[in-house]
This record gives structure tokens, sequence and C-alpha cells, in this order.
């Protein structure tokens, strides 16, 4: 039994490690986009034909970035071989699998990404899928302790619009994640150079003509490029998921303070109620910095975190308060404490 528990501790310490790893992936993923890096290496998988070139200039970003990369799919491949050996859940040992798929396609697309030249579709499907995959070495570390072995699941009257009001905000932040590599990987970052008005309007423009003019106003006031109204949109859509962001997080912060009295919950929502203010700030803070690398590289950061603490509450809502049909039927609902 000692043995047993012992290597349980240890398996939940490495998926632990796994989900750090990961966080200091996205980091370093963020600098490649904040620095430009993201060509610095043309070719994959090797750098320059090297395994270890010079790390100077971008090289050092994106190389870098290549090494914890191979590093994290490291790990990936040991805990999905630990959960098939060793792990007595069959579904806990389907998502090893499935770990360990999402990181060599995730492998897959950074090469792609490089030897196609940076295309905006495949440089923002692998951002979103460091973000998702990033959400689920969370949930394997939360599966994997001992407090989620020991949760009884109870019965509780809002449980129906917590469980609904969980998944809302997790897939509305998802989503803004995704419009924030969109604009990231279109140059759009700035396409918007004031905050929070937009050229002095609350409304960017929608006609074309405007868009000389706009152009010019960019040039002499804030030294920046000109940019096409697909980019000032991309921005202004952004900013307006962040609006629908935050409020499904503070409605969501809100509703488990007033109907949760178990610590663990009040403490992760308070969690991700501080951290969305936070965002919010680095976003604004992005702006007015016009993109300063480690302003933009924290708003990259703090959006996993979001993402993932938001998972995580989500996670532990449906364990204390599990889909009545699933009690019986499902270990993940109702395993036996």
């Amino acid at each position: 039994m000692n043995n047993n528990m012992s290597e349980q501790r240890g398996l939940h310490r490495f998926a632990v490690l796994l989900s750090v790893s990961t966080f200091c992936l996205i980091i370093a993923g963020g600098l490649v986009t904040s620095t430009g890096s993201g060509l610095a290496v043309p070719d994959w998988p090797l750098s320059y034909g090297q395994l270890m070139p010079p790390m100077v200039g971008g090289i050092f970003y994106e190389h870098g970035h290549r090494m914890i990369a191979t590093f994290v799919g490291m790990l990936t491949t040991i805990l999905a071989v630990w959960f098939w050996m060793k792990e007595t859940r069959k579904w806990v040992k389907v998502l090893g699998g499935i770990a360990l798929l999402a990181v060599i396609t995730q492998g897959v697309l950074g090469g792609i990404t490089v030897i196609f030249l940076l295309p905006t579709a495949i440089s923002v499907s692998h951002a979103t899928l460091a973000q998702s995959f990033f959400s689920l070495t969370i949930f394997l570390a939360i599966i994997t302790s001992r407090e989620w072995k020991a949760i009884v699941p109870v019965e509780l009257e809002a449980a129906d619009k917590t469980r609904a009001l969980m998944l809302a905000t997790s897939a509305t932040i998802l989503l803004q994640l995704i419009l924030g590599a969109l604009m990231r990987h279109t140059a759009s970052g700035m396409a918007i150079p004031d905050f929070p008005q937009s050229y002095t309007n609350w409304l960017p423009p929608t006609d074309g003509n405007e868009l000389s003019s706009l152009n010019e106003y960019r040039l002499v006031y804030y030294d920046l490029p000109p940019v096409t109204l697909e980019q000032i949109w991309i921005h202004f859509i952004h900013r307006l998921g962040a609006v629908a962001a935050t409020a499904m997080v503070v409605t969501t912060v809100v509703h488990v303070l007033r109907n949760y009295k178990h610590q663990r919950m009040r403490e992760i929502a308070i969690v991700l109620g501080l951290l969305v203010v936070f965002q919010f700030l680095l976003g604004a803070l992005t702006v007015w910095t016009g993109k300063g690398v480690q302003i933009a590289t924290a708003h990259v950061a703090v959006g996993a975190l979001l993402l993932g603490t938001s998972i995580s509450l989500a996670t532990y809502t449906f364990r204390f308060h599990p889909m009545p049909e699933r009690i019986t039927e499902h270990a993940f609902a109702g395993e036996p404490a």
C-alpha cells in the first residue's frame, strides 16, 4: 500500500512538472512572436543544420523555444507510458495517449510553420494547440492528486448552472486566446494604436476611404507602418472578446463565492478573478507600450494561466457535482473516495 501511495505521489509530481514545463514553453513561444524571431532559424528540425547553433539574436529565442519543446515532448512521452503501465483508470490512460498525440502534432505544426514561412492558419493552430495542451496538463496534474481521489461527490441545487457557467467561461476564454493568436500572427497587434478608444473614436472605421488618412495619422503620431481595414477589425474584435471574457469570469467568480463554501473552489475562483483583472491591464499596456516585448509576452502567459485556472475550476466543479446520470456509470464522475 505504501509503495502504491508513493508511486501515485510521484506520478502526480511528474504531472505537475510537465504542466510547469509547458507553461515555460508558452512563455518561450510568446518571446518568439514578441521579438519577431519566428524565422530566425529558417530550417527544421535542425537549426542551420546543427543541433546547437550559436545562441545569438533571434536564434536564442527560436532555438531556445525548440529546446524547451523537446524537453516537454520527452516528459509527455514518459508520463503517457507511466499512465499506461501503472494507472488503473482507463480514461486516464486514454488522456495520456491524447496528450502524447497532441505534443507530437504540436511539434509537427511548429515545423510546418517554419518550413512554409509562418502561414497564418498554421501559426494560429500552433498557438491554439499550445494553450489547449497546457490546460490538459493542468487537468492531468489535478486528477492524479490525492485531493482529487478523496473528494466525495455531493448534490447541490446550483450545480447545473455552475457546470454550464464553467464550460461557457472556459470556451469564451479559449476563443479569446484564438483571437489573440490571430491578431499576433496577422501583425494586427498595433493596428489600433490607442486605448481604450480606436483612433479617438469608440468604433473603428468601416470605410476604406478613411484608411489613407488613418495611416497618415499612424505615421505622424505613432511612427507606425500602414495597416489594412482587416487588421484593424481583427484587433477590435479581440478587444470585444476581452470584454466578453471578463464579463464571463466576473459572473463565474460571483456565482462561486455566493454558492460555494468549499475552500478549494473559492480559492480558484479568487485567483481567476485576479488573473482577469491583470490580463485586462496587460492588454492595455501592450498597446500603450507599443507591444513592449516583456509586456506582450506576459499577456500571452497570463492568458494561458487564465484558461488553465478556468479549466481547473470546471474540473473541480464536475468532480464535486458530477452529472447525475454519470455518478454510477463513469469512473471520472463517481470514483469511490
